[in-house]
């Protein structure tokens, strides 16, 4: 089957381990796009944190899609919102009691890329998150918001250490009535039910008149599952972990040794015999 689109997450996928795109994936992409392959960047990260990096693959135009928010949003690159799943304040409230009666580090990102914290004392992840996606930081309470505000996720930070002490309460409290992901070793995501890397895919191919069959997802981590339960071929890195390699149907080379690169040459440019 003919790949039509290809979803990459970003952190140790798209990127190397510098944060860096190889000369080679750039290549790569161009020569995808000039076979009108789409190129789908599927990330927790919102529009604001990812436009760089589209600028310098050459994405761009209402044709063209990305995922953000781990799937609450589905949108052009041009900003078009497709579909969007968010959270109301209520969940909001919640999760902000729950973080600071557990003495966890919290913060939420609204749909337009500006994160909110009720920790006056701000974690320095939160501020790394910031940085990296363009983010303003507010620091308000629940209760100096407006009764309709939304979040499009909900966000449980700090070392690795720190999350991998509270990862299990957190998703016995609230992964009955949210989708909950570790994404990374610093961030425990909160979303929609209906949301994630794979039900967004489904959602865009969809729209696109796309099968599964003709999407190439390339991922790293636990919150790539989705995508590859999705995907008619699913690709992990060659630094993914270990239950990332398991549930893929190929393991490439790593982010520092072009294995992008080569994935979509192999699956993607490779002329399909007849």
């Amino acid at each position: 089957m003919t790949i039509k689109m290809i979803a990459l997450d970003i952190d140790d996928t798209l990127l190397d381990s510098k944060g860096k795109i190889l000369p080679s994936t750039i290549t790569a992409i161009h020569e995808a796009l000039a076979r009108d392959i789409k190129i789908v960047l599927c990330t927790g990260r919102p529009l604001a944190g990812v436009a760089h990096f589209l600028k310098e693959l050459g994405v761009t135009g209402d044709d063209q899609y990305v995922v953000t928010y781990n799937g609450a949003v589905i949108e052009s690159v041009s900003g078009h919102v497709l579909v969007k799943h968010l959270l109301n304040k209520a969940t909001y409230e919640r999760l902000t009691q729950y973080a600071a009666e557990h003495h966890i580090p919290f913060n939420v990102l609204d749909e337009n890329s500006t994160i909110y914290t009720a920790d006056r004392d701000i974690d320095f992840i939160t501020v790394v998150q910031a940085m990296e996606n363009s983010a303003g930081i507010f620091v308000r309470t629940p209760a100096e918001m407006p009764a309709d505000f939304e979040i499009a996720k909900g966000l449980f930070v700090g070392t690795e250490e720190q999350l991998d002490a509270v990862e299990s309460t957190v998703m016995a409290e609230f992964s009955d009535a949210y989708y909950v992901v570790r994404a990374g070793r610093n961030f425990l995501e909160v979303m929609d039910p209906k949301v994630d890397k794979g039900k967004a895919l489904a959602e865009l191919a969809q729209k696109l008149g796309m099968t599964a069959d003709e999407v190439m997802a390339v991922g790293d981590e636990g919150n790539d599952l989705p995508m590859f339960e999705f995907a008619g071929t699913a690709v992990v890195m060659g630094n993914g972990s270990e239950v990332a390699k398991a549930h893929a149907d190929y393991v490439t080379g790593t982010n520092d040794e072009g294995g992008l690169a080569d994935a979509i040459r192999k699956f993607a440019l490779t002329p399909v015999e007849n």
